[in-house]
């Protein structure tokens, strides 16, 4: 299934930390996350310098480089997973950057077709210079995703939405990634700033709850983009024996996607009823 296909409806993107405790446990937590209904996988690839990441997805990455969590077993756990969702490798450019025999990133998006990831979100790359990656991924039929911040406006916008495919990265609030209350009162002028491009608009940054996926997609969001309320469930993964985070993230997804679900009946709903 392609991007395209996986935002015909709203979408649940929920996002992980690939190694967060180890890899094996991150493929039971995004089986869990399937059963509970998730759309696409947004999974990260851990980089030392998580510059978009508040405390929560930090602590993330962080036990996932302690675990010795490494690109190439990111491609291998990738290359193993039995879902039907597509995959989108959210890391830093200085890792493709470097990837392979040569600089540049062809290398890594030409493996990254090969294990079948279907797109990239790069919070680092400037659009400018986006250049090179954006033919490396139409040379692997690819999709390169861009963050949309609440500031961002005219030219950059446009050259933005211009070099996105897949979706557009709607950040909900300012600042850094982490789970919140409520949804910011940016959301609403944020997609409306956005509205006007072809591509489906998902929102993220501080969604944690079934009740903001639903009031996102009612305010005409193509999907809800969710990481810090599940990582805070991931944290707390305590005896590798016999915890209960996959049952944890399943329901907590299951909560989220409904409320996506709902948002979007709400939507098809005629005025007044």
């Amino acid at each position: 299934m392609s991007l395209a296909e996986a935002f015909d409806e709203p979408a649940f993107v929920p996002y992980l930390c690939v190694g967060d405790p180890s890899v094996e446990r991150t493929r039971e937590y995004v089986q869990a996350l399937v059963r509970g209904g998730a759309d696409v996988l947004e999974l990260g690839l851990p980089f030392s310098e998580p510059i978009a990441e508040g405390p929560t997805i930090q602590g993330s990455v962080v036990r996932a480089l302690e675990a010795g969590t490494t690109p190439e077993q990111y491609f291998e756990f990738v290359d193993s997973l039995d879902v039907d969702v597509p995959v989108v490798c959210m890391t830093y450019y200085n890792l493709l950057y470097q990837y392979g025999d040569s600089d540049g990133p062809g290398s890594f998006v030409e493996r990254a077709a090969e294990v079948g990831i279907s797109g990239f979100v790069i919070p680092d790359l400037p659009a400018e210079e986006a250049g090179p990656l954006r033919t490396a991924c139409d040379d692997h039929g690819l999709d390169l995703v861009f963050i949309v911040a609440p500031t961002t406006e005219g030219e950059r916008l446009e050259r933005m939405a211009g070099l996105s495919s897949g979706y557009l990265y709607v950040q909900a609030r300012l600042g850094v990634t982490g789970a919140k209350a409520d949804v910011s009162d940016q959301t609403e002028a944020s997609l409306a700033k956005v509205s006007q491009y072809d591509i489906p608009k998902a929102v993220g940054f501080g969604v944690s709850s079934g009740d903001q996926a639903r009031h996102i997609v009612e305010a005409g969001a193509d999907g809800v983009i969710v990481g810090s309320a599940l990582v805070d469930i991931v944290a707390d993964h305590g005896d590798p024996e016999g915890d209960d985070v996959p049952e944890r993230l399943e329901s907590k997804a299951r909560e989220l996607s409904e409320g996506v679900a709902a948002g979007a009946e709400n939507m098809a709903k005629p005025e007044g009823q």
